[in-house]
């Protein structure tokens, strides 16, 4: 254990956090399709600094998307995921620009409170009638790609677009995890050569895979144990869990 906090670049007692952390993200991650970024993010900036943690969410949720890759492929709405990606390619740099020249906790807020907003409205019965219209997915896509370089919380968004227009809790599950996949290659890319990502960025990755990959699993099982209805619920909870914790981390 020693050993692998030296790679990590981390004392002892903050590597078994962060791991334990991992662990619980990846859970939610293979359960709903996302949460993963949020709750990294959430957990890690606790003991690290906001710059360092958002490469690492990122990277994280980009292996978890591989880990799931076998399982969701078949249900993914390839549609409704080429527009949100071409949302996204271009809301990205922007984000990336405002982590350098913003403050994270001020989006942070805002995003935490619409998403949160957003929660208690579904959960009244509030649903969103989509056509299959290329305007709305569009700005979702903007949207995510922003929240996602500024503060790694790009998959909140879509969640709420995809829960609002009752898209089946498989195609919710899958489409998510494919748009991460992507989304997230591209914004390491953007990271990288805004000198974000470093050689301890890839250590800590690479370590908290196995966490990950075991929470994936058990958060795999409870999907497939879980009906519709139960799946709604329990999603909505999470939005708004995160949502708060969203603000809790940035008001504390």
């Amino acid at each position: 254990m020693e050993q692998l906090s030296i790679w990590a670049n981390l004392p002892p007692v903050i590597f078994l956090y962060c791991a334990a952390a991992a662990l619980v993200a990846g859970v939610c991650r293979g359960f709903a399709g996302f949460g993963l970024s949020a709750l990294v993010v959430t957990s890690f900036t606790l003991v690290l600094p906001p710059a360092q943690v958002v490469p690492i969410a990122l990277l994280m949720e980009a292996i978890s998307s591989l880990i799931m890759l076998r399982h969701t492929w078949a249900e993914v709405r390839w549609r409704f995921l080429g527009w949100l990606l071409l949302g996204a390619v271009v809301g990205t740099p922007a984000g990336v620009a405002m982590l350098h020249f913003a403050a994270p906790d001020v989006v942070r807020i805002v995003i935490s409170l619409l998403v949160l907003i957003a929660s208690i409205l579904l959960w009244r019965g509030l649903t969103l009638r989509w056509h299959g219209g290329k305007a709305p997915v569009l700005g979702v896509g903007l949207f995510s790609g922003a929240a996602n370089g500024t503060a790694s919380l790009g998959g909140l968004p879509v969640a709420v677009f995809l829960m609002a227009a009752a898209f089946p809790p498989a195609a919710v599950r899958a489409t998510l995890s494919i748009y991460f996949l992507l989304l997230n290659t591209y914004g390491i890319g953007a990271l990288a050569v805004s000198g974000l990502v470093t050689s301890t960025t890839l250590a800590r990755g690479a370590l908290f895979t196995l966490p990950i990959a075991v929470g994936i699993f058990i958060g795999h099982l409870f999907f497939h144990r879980t009906s519709p209805e139960a799946f709604r619920g329990v999603v909505l909870i999470l939005l708004a869990l995160l949502a708060l914790a969203g603000l809790g981390r940035s008001f504390l």
